[in-house]
């Protein structure tokens, strides 16, 4: 590690305009890469686009068995597609280096970027009146697979970049670390910066309040040196005094500055600065907008409608069995709680002998002998939880969502885990993403753990994408029917 004066003496052995000619260098190599590297991934989202073009005219002359002739209205269209999708990255920066380090966005930027160039070519290829001969079947083929291709061709890009950075390869960002020694070590220990393609620079020491200034002017003579983009300042919150201190001497830097790596900011992803009226703060956690609301509940009004017209007939079977298997109702109704803890009452097909709602339900486990032998097969396969579709349509749950828990054991676990009650900041549901990861069956302290992180992950990268991705794991994968009895 090298504290800001042993910075400074590296700087003076060498010669300071020797060194910042170095820097310079080294930005200049910068630019070039995100440059090269943008152009990289455009050409890899046009190739996508082409390909899924050609792909989707194959399986139309395939199906109309060669009688099309579409072959200039498809290269016209999906060259306004490529132009519209490429034009709108660019303005969305979707290109930078940085956005390719990680995968988990792509879904939902790349989808709503696809979502927006799609229509805008449409309307390009009616004003040049290049749609007349385009099939139908072609242009619905060419937006499905436009989109899964330009996601393949961002998930090898990915890989690639990300495996470059971790072997030192490319350096996206300049890091400068200021702070105690022990703060610095603590920050080495934690992240491992060239996996995100950062590279720490120098790391300037601070001895103690008593020598700051002296500390300070050493450090902001690093950073004209070393020319970083990025200034952390690991100090403790509790020293506001030298906190501010430090930020007025990197003030004069042009750098982006970052107070801290406090534990309980990692909770919270999207934290940012907001002013509310004359009222500055760090707002932590960003509701649902209206709009998505409104968007997630026709989406469950609709899918829950779809659901129970296709799926009466098995309604119809199963309460038969249940009935003819064992004495009881068929539909089995037990108190939860919903978004804001409001109490509603939840539906399930009934797959036990015993209806408990009061404060003592007993989990049930492995070979639980109140489990009907319907009712194994129905818990095994999630087919007990299929009347709360009519919940969804009520409005008192989601499809997708935190499931709920029994009152009692609401009651039980939100005073001893911290942020339980988190997960009633939305609705409840049929089905959601600890589930499809195999967080299911009887609780533990370390399973509950699981399943609150799960939870909260969904609540705050809540998409429509990711929606769709849990309701796909719910019935295909085999990680959501794990620990189900």
């Amino acid at each position: 590690m090298m504290s800001a004066s042993q910075a400074s003496a590296t700087g003076g052995g060498r010669g300071l305009g020797a060194t910042t000619k170095r820097a310079a260098a080294l930005w200049k190599n910068k630019v070039w890469l995100n440059g090269g590297f943008a152009i990289a991934a455009a050409c890899a989202d046009l190739c996508a686009l082409a390909f899924a073009g050609l792909a989707a005219n194959i399986l139309t002359q395939a199906y109309k068995r060669g009688e099309a002739n579409i072959g200039e209205s498809i290269d016209e269209f999906s060259a306004l597609a490529a132009a519209a999708f490429l034009v709108i990255s660019f303005a969305r920066q979707e290109y930078s280096y940085e956005r390719y380090l990680s995968f988990k966005t792509h879904v939902e930027r790349c989808g709503l970027t696809w979502s927006l160039a799609f229509p805008a070519a449409v309307m390009m290829a009616f004003m040049i009146k290049a749609t007349p001969d385009l099939s139908r079947l072609w242009v619905c083929l060419f937006l499905i697979l436009g989109f899964a291709v330009l996601l393949l061709a961002r998930y090898g890009l990915v890989r690639a970049a990300r495996t470059t950075a971790a072997k030192g390869g490319l350096a996206a960002r300049r890091v400068l670390l200021l702070g105690y020694e022990d703060q610095i070590e603590e920050f080495y220990r934690n992240y491992d910066l060239n996996a995100f393609g950062m590279r720490v620079v120098t790391a300037s020491v601070l001895r103690g309040p008593d020598h700051l200034d002296e500390d300070l002017a050493l450090a902001a003579a690093a950073a004209r040196i070393f020319l970083p983009e990025d200034v952390f300042i690991l100090l403790p919150w509790t020293e506001k005094d030298s906190i501010d201190r430090c930020i007025n001497a990197f003030l004069r830097i042009p750098a982006a500055r970052h107070l801290g790596t406090n534990s309980f900011l990692n909770r919270f992803a999207k934290a940012r600065v907001a002013n509310v009226g004359p009222i500055s703060s760090l707002n932590l956690t960003l509701p649902w907008s209206p709009l998505q609301v409104l968007g997630k509940r026709l989406f469950d009004i609709f899918g829950a409608l779809a659901a129970l017209i296709l799926l009466s007939p098995v309604f119809a079977a199963l309460a038969l069995a249940i009935k003819l298997d064992s004495k009881g109702p068929a539909i089995f109704r037990q108190r939860r709680y919903g978004f804001n803890q409001e109490p509603f009452r939840i539906f399930k097909f009934r797959s036990m002998r015993a209806l408990e709602d009061d404060r003592h339900v007993r989990q049930a486990t492995a070979q639980d002998s109140r489990v009907t032998r319907i009712g194994r097969f129905m818990r095994k396969t999630n087919l007990d939880e299929l009347p709360q579709l009519i919940n969804v349509l009520i409005g008192d749950m989601s499809l997708v969502g935190p499931r709920p828990h029994a009152l009692a054991h609401d009651q039980l676990y939100e005073p001893s885990v911290t942020l339980y009650a988190r997960r009633h900041n939305v609705k409840p549901g049929i089905t959601g993403w600890a589930q499809v990861n195999g967080l299911r069956g009887e609780i533990t302290p370390e399973t509950l753990k699981a399943r609150i992180e799960h939870d909260l992950y969904y609540i705050d990268n809540w998409s429509p994408w990711l929606d769709l991705q849990i309701l796909w794991d719910t019935l295909m994968s085999k990680k959501a029917f794990r620990n189900a009895y």
